[in-house]
């Protein structure tokens, strides 16, 4: 059976939410923009109206006002954000047990299985953008295709509050003309490389060849000659299934220069990964830290715990001692992340290091083990850390 893949994706989120919140400016130019005292003001989201100014992300504030004098500045509150988005996905869920996030305000689903309850996928993808307009106040964009690629390429191409189908009949000629970073997976580097192969549209990786872009690029080339050919199969993987690695990232309202600085984001955003590792009695092998450096650079890190472990406190040492050793903290952070990667069960036998005293590590994982049955009975703010107690940064 053909798959029928959504992909749906919250429209100017962030701004969306500030007018959720202040209906007052709902038809005002709109950037939510970090601090100008703490970060120097740049421009983190934008509204519609915003971009039409020619107002970027990432640049600053008083760039973005000299391009829009009336633009509106709202600072950024990461819990509502993230109250908005659970709001959201409760809704998908209605048409849909196959709900995948993709960042906060992305996701796909897979509604193959719901055409019988609620029509075709295009069918869905109206009755989507209805709700949630409806019952939360923000629109979404979908793409509706017969995989996650063409999916949410079709949710790019028409925004706001539309549905585009990209069918195995009409692919090649919506997406063979446009640019190849409008496909998933190129990004500068890639795009650079493809190029200088005399690559510039997504027909051209199609027309590529397999051989050529894997000689060229690894193995990233021979996927997207499958992305581009149409022959992308990834399934649709359910947040609720069990998950091959677990990951947090944070843009923070202000710079962080010191490895004191980062310690209570990195522990906050820790715990909560310990929470889902719990859930899903998966234990973390490899810790992956994840930056951003003020000059919008990305990089990651990443090494062995010396055991599996779920503890917060061993997952958040071990990304402050990846930074130490590979960073330095030498530039200021715009952002910081961590992942829990190489994941076991419980069941899995591990070889211990004869030179490593164990003993304190259980003490900490019992504790935080009656720490997650408080929070599992009594909700996730019975028992907080000093260390993170402003925890929205």
């Amino acid at each position: 059976m053909e798959r029928t893949i959504l992909h749906c994706d919250l429209n100017n989120f962030f701004a969306s939410v500030a007018v959720l919140d202040n209906p007052t400016i709902k038809n005002c130019p709109i950037a939510v923009c970090g601090s100008k005292e703490e970060r120097h003001g740049i421009v983190l989201a934008k509204n519609e109206l915003a971009k039409k100014f020619g107002v970027k992300t990432a640049e600053a504030i008083w760039e973005a006002k000299r391009k829009c004098p009336d633009l509106i500045t709202v600072p950024p509150t990461y819990k509502r954000y993230r109250e908005v988005s659970n709001a959201v996905k409760e809704i998908y869920l209605r048409y849909s047990d196959k709900v995948e996030p993709f960042g906060i305000d992305e996701c796909w689903l897979d509604v193959t299985g719901s055409n019988l309850l609620f029509g075709s996928g295009e069918d869905i993808a109206e009755r989507l953008r209805h709700d949630v307009k409806k019952e939360i106040g923000v629109t979404i964009s979908v793409g509706v295709s017969f995989n996650k690629v063409f999916a949410k390429l079709g949710s790019d191409l028409r925004k706001p509050d539309a549905v585009t189908v990209i069918s195995r009949e009409n692919f090649k000629e919506t997406v063979w003309p446009l640019p190849a970073d409008a496909m998933l997976g190129v990004g500068k580097a890639t795009l650079a490389n493809l190029s200088s192969l005399g690559i510039f549209t997504i027909g051209d990786i199609a027309a590529a060849g397999s051989e050529v872009l894997e000689k060229r690029l690894g193995k990233m080339g021979k996927e997207l000659y499958i992305y581009a050919s149409g022959n992308d199969n990834s399934p649709v993987i359910a947040e609720s299934s069990t998950p091959k690695s677990v990951g947090r990232t944070t843009t923070c309202k202000h710079d962080i220069h010191t490895a004191d600085e980062a310690w209570p984001i990195i522990l906050a955003l820790s715990e909560e990964i310990s929470e889902t590792l719990r859930c899903h009695g998966l234990y973390c092998n490899t810790v992956q830290a994840h930056i951003r450096t003020f000059d919008l650079n990305v990089k990651e890190f990443q090494a062995p715990t010396l055991m599996p472990t779920q503890s917060s406190v061993a997952m958040a040492k071990k990304c402050m001692e990846i930074l130490k050793d590979n960073f330095g903290f030498t530039t200021p952070l715009r952002s910081v992340g961590l992942r829990a990667i190489n994941l076991t069960d419980g069941i899995t036998p591990y070889q211990t290091d004869i030179f490593n005293d164990f003993s304190k590590s259980e003490e900490e994982c019992k504790i935080e083990d009656k720490i997650f049955e408080i929070r599992k009975k009594y909700g996730s703010d019975s028992v907080i850390r000093g260390t993170t107690i402003n925890n929205d940064f």
